[in-house]
């Protein structure tokens, strides 16, 4: 018996998908301009600049805001500049209007500025000084005198040398120099130094009071001997033995005798190469006869150094490095406070307004700003504590100056046997020089020995220099300064008198 087949499952019936409708993209409305809008249009103006404006994006803000700040206050800052360069120069201009004498000679005054500890430009405070301080001068009719130091320690020498050379001229020692008299009537004795007196000295920056008052103490405290300083040091290096023959090694009694080597050539007779073709060197001048002994009544210092002209501080500070980076920006959007303060210090300087300098009452004027900070350790410095402040914005590489002296001098040494070896060599014909040599001719032993002498001056003046402007070391002082400085403060000038032309308004 067959069984029934069975039925399949039933397969539950799905509904097709709908097919898709086809997106239909509906044209932008283009909103039509209306009022003024529609009349600019027909008459030519592009739709793109009738429409509304919109917010720009965050960057543009950001860009806009940040140029239109920077714009405006490099505008401000300049505009408040030529205000107040103005609005002193009207405050003495009337001085230049003043008539003179036609042999009479303008009021001049002395300016000193000396090279920033650490940095590579040498008048950087004297480009300051014809910046900020100049014109105020000019438009008063000062004339005016720059000194400056190229060198760290070069002011303080110029000033002893002078200092110096007036003691031994008014102690009849040496001859007054010869003038050519200025046009006019005969002056009477002693104009020179009433003018220089009513003139006054300009000291631009700490670094440079501290090398005046330095070139102050040794001039006028010192010997009057005069010295040759390269001859000074060449008897110092003279037996220091790094130009001295090698000696010659033992020889051994087992081997033969050598034989005997010819004298050596003189070396300024032995021409190893066209480019050392020269004439001979002229004869020496005879040397000047020795000047006498300066009798030891006239070789004493004075006990009272006699008045100098007012002196006129005014700050400086110059920013070098790195980490003054913030302070550079600053102070490029602050110039009107350079502006402020050089008007200022030339206007001091035309008042004349003076009062006695403020000596120290402390035993030492050693101080370190950057570990000290009492108030009452600074008062006793009276006026050598002077922007004090400044500097503590020397480089940071300037403390260590004898290290690299030190380091450059040892390996000066360290090569020149091998420089002396050469040059003693091919003066002597030992060997033939070789390609490079006669192309580019080795220094002699003379040339050596001058480059040596040179190395060294320059060496010892700057170690000269560090030990005056190091911050370890305060401004020098002798107590016979006392009475013979002054110092010129605020004051006001008269007002000027009427013009003609204001009389004739009135």
């Amino acid at each position: 018996m067959s069984t029934p087949p069975s039925n399949p499952p039933a397969v539950p019936q799905v509904d097709p998908l709908p097919a898709p409708t086809p997106e239909v993209k509906v044209p932008p409305t283009v909103e039509k301009p209306t009022g003024w809008r529609a009349a600019l249009e027909h008459t030519g103006i592009p739709q793109s600049w009738l429409k509304r404006p919109k917010m720009p994006s965050k960057k543009v803000m950001v860009f806009v805001g940040t140029v239109s700040g920077l714009l405006g206050a490099y505008y401000y800052d300049r505009k408040q500049c030529r205000l107040i360069r103005q609005s002193y120069i009207d405050k003495v201009k009337h001085l230049a209007e003043e008539p003179m004498p036609p042999w009479e000679l303008p009021r001049k005054v002395t300016v000193y500025a000396c090279k920033w500890p650490g940095d590579d430009a040498h008048d950087r405070s004297a480009k300051w000084f014809r910046t900020y301080v100049k014109p105020i001068l000019v438009a008063a009719a000062v004339d005016y005198e720059l000194k400056n130091g190229n060198q760290h320690g070069a002011l303080a020498r110029l000033i002893a040398e002078n200092i110096r050379d007036r003691r031994r001229i008014e102690l009849g020692l040496d001859p007054a120099p010869e003038e050519r008299p200025p046009p006019g009537p005969p002056r009477p004795d002693g104009d020179k130094r009433r003018r220089e007196m009513a003139g006054g000295t300009i000291l631009i920056g700490r670094h440079t009071l501290k090398e005046y008052m330095e070139g102050m103490r040794r001039g006028w405290t010192k010997s009057l001997v005069k010295l040759d300083v390269d001859e000074v040091v060449a008897k110092e290096l003279e037996n220091d033995g790094h130009f001295d023959e090698p000696a010659p090694p033992e020889s051994d009694s087992s081997e033969p005798e050598s034989k005997p080597t010819p004298p050596p050539v003189a070396q300024s007779s032995i021409i190893f190469s066209p480019m050392q073709l020269k004439m001979p060197p002229p004869p020496k001048p005879p040397s000047p006869p020795e000047q006498p002994a300066i009798p030891p009544h006239l070789d004493v210092p004075p006990t009272q150094i006699p008045e100098q002209p007012p002196l006129t501080l005014v700050s400086y500070t110059s920013l070098l490095g790195f980490t003054n980076i913030p302070l550079m920006i600053y102070g490029y959007f602050n110039r009107r406070k350079d502006v402020r303060m050089g008007a200022e210090a030339a206007y001091r300087v035309i008042v004349n307004e003076t009062r006695p300098f403020n000596e120290p009452t402390s035993g030492s004027a050693l101080m370190d700003p950057e570990s000290s900070n009492d108030n009452s350790d600074v008062s006793t410095l009276g006026d050598l504590a002077f922007d004090l402040s400044a500097e503590s914005h020397y480089r940071s590489n300037y403390k260590e100056t004898p290290e690299t002296i030190a380091k450059a001098r040892k390996s000066y040494y360290e090569a020149l046997p091998k420089k002396l070896e050469t040059a003693r060599a091919l003066a002597r014909r030992e060997r033939e020089p070789t390609k490079d040599e006669v192309k580019f001719p080795p220094p002699t032993e003379v040339h050596l020995r001058a480059e040596r002498l040179k190395k060294e001056k320059k060496w010892r003046d700057e170690l000269d220099g560090f030990e005056i402007l190091n911050k370890q070391k305060g401004v020098s002082w002798d107590d016979r300064m006392k009475s013979a400085l002054a110092v010129t403060v605020e004051g006001e000038l008269p007002p000027p008198p009427p013009s003609a032309r204001d009389e004739a308004d009135l």
